[in-house]
């Protein structure tokens, strides 16, 4: 997709991140990946990020980037696909190009691996990354890569193709300065990890959507709470926080790795053979499992 097409498609709803299949053996399974991915597309998700947070992106081999994105393309339909990107600026320009290749309609350029930089080596860095493809790019602000404001108007400046801003790190303060610095020439995306339970507050501070990474198990409930957010259903929104998604942060929060490990044992218990987690993530125990199962039943729509 043309980058401002795909900018478009971004700002137009609610995003999700399959989580990647995996065989008994650890390898991708392609074959469960794509049913997963085409019962995602049936809901009103504006775009899928294959291999990205969610998609254990920092477990994955530089090579089977670019198959997870072209079984994700094969099963979407029309439904665009941006792909994960990260690790140093050799690696991530070599990712980008190979995830370009395999048919992705844009790039998640994930935190750099490690060390922190100074704004001068992350504008070079997301430059990079941005004139070595043709497709879109959305960087993310989130732990060792943060983008003030005025590094992110000199990027705009050099980069038509970075299309999006999505944030991980939770400083509002900082979020919405780069809002009112860069007006519409960026689609702004919520990134916190269970980003509904920010979603107000990024709402307040400009960003019109977030990624959902619970659509991957509960589409239909993710979906409404996106409408009602954006309808200003504020008691609906209410009601579902305290149902499902509090309960659901309290047992995210009972091990590191939960915000993805969880989504997965979901995503399993929805009937998809998604497999387990690589390292260094570990699976729920099975009674964490039960607890998510009875959740997702008491909360069906």
């Amino acid at each position: 997709m043309d980058p401002k097409d795909i900018k478009t498609v971004l700002g137009a709803g609610l995003l999700s991140f399959p989580v990647t299949h995996f065989d008994a053996g650890g390898k991708f399974n392609r074959e469960s990946y794509g049913k997963h991915v085409d019962w995602l597309s049936g809901f009103d998700a504006a775009a899928l990020f294959a291999a990205g947070g969610t998609g254990e992106f920092f477990s994955l081999s530089p090579d089977e980037i670019p198959t997870v994105v072209a079984a994700a393309k094969d099963a979407a339909g029309n439904t665009p696909i941006i792909s994960g990107c990260g690790y140093g600026t050799e690696m991530a320009v070599s990712i980008a190009k190979a995830a370009e290749k395999a048919g992705a309609d844009g790039i998640l350029l994930l935190p750099h691996y490690l060390i922190d930089a100074p704004q001068e080596g992350l504008y070079r860095h997301v430059l990079a990354v941005c004139q070595s493809v043709g497709i879109g790019v959305m960087v993310y602000n989130r732990d060792n890569s943060i983008l003030q404001a005025d590094t992110l108007a000199r990027l705009c400046d050099k980069c038509p193709n970075l299309i999006g801003f999505k944030d991980g790190s939770g400083d509002i303060g900082l979020v919405r300065q780069i809002t009112a610095t860069m007006g519409d020439r960026l689609t702004y995306l919520g990134g916190m990890p269970t980003a509904e339970l920010f979603a107000e507050a990024y709402l307040a501070a400009g960003f019109t959507t977030y990624s959902s990474a619970v659509f991957n198990f509960v589409p239909e409930l993710a979906v409404t709470f996106y409408k009602a957010l954006r309808a200003g259903e504020t008691g609906t929104c209410e009601t579902i926080l305290k149902d499902f998604f509090y309960p659901f942060m309290t047992l995210r929060s009972r091990n590191k790795g939960y915000a993805v490990s969880a989504i997965k044992a979901g995503v399993r218990l929805q009937g998809f053979d998604a497999g387990p987690v690589r390292a260094p993530l570990t699976d729920l125990t099975s009674e964490e499992e039960n607890m998510l199962a009875e959740l997702i039943a008491s909360n069906k729509r």
